[in-house]
């Protein structure tokens, strides 16, 4: 499995879909580890993400290998330089 197959990027879809994703990674698709990603204002998002899937759906069955937090910079409409978080948290499963 590639590292894109295993990885959900969180974004504008209602909050469940995410939470789907990442269920239906470990359940029928039965990958070992899933990376929640997130830029911006989504990285709460993806935070609600991962515990509602790891505290309520997949209680016991998965838990927070690791975070990590970096920030891309990029351009932007205005041709400005903008710098944006990141977050990548870790799912593996018990």
């Amino acid at each position: 499995m590639s590292d894109d197959d295993n990885s959900i990027f969180i974004g504008n879809k209602p909050f469940m879909n995410y939470v789907t994703s990442v269920v239906i990674q470990f359940t029928t698709k039965g990958a070992n580890e899933v990376i929640v990603k997130a830029r911006g204002k989504f990285i709460s998002r993806a935070v609600d993400v991962a515990e509602v899937t790891s505290k309520r759906f997949l209680k016991d069955q998965i838990k927070i290998k690791g975070l990590a937090i970096d920030s891309e910079e990029f351009k932007n409409k205005e041709e400005k330089n903008v710098r944006v978080s990141t977050l990548e948290i870790t799912l593996v499963k018990i």
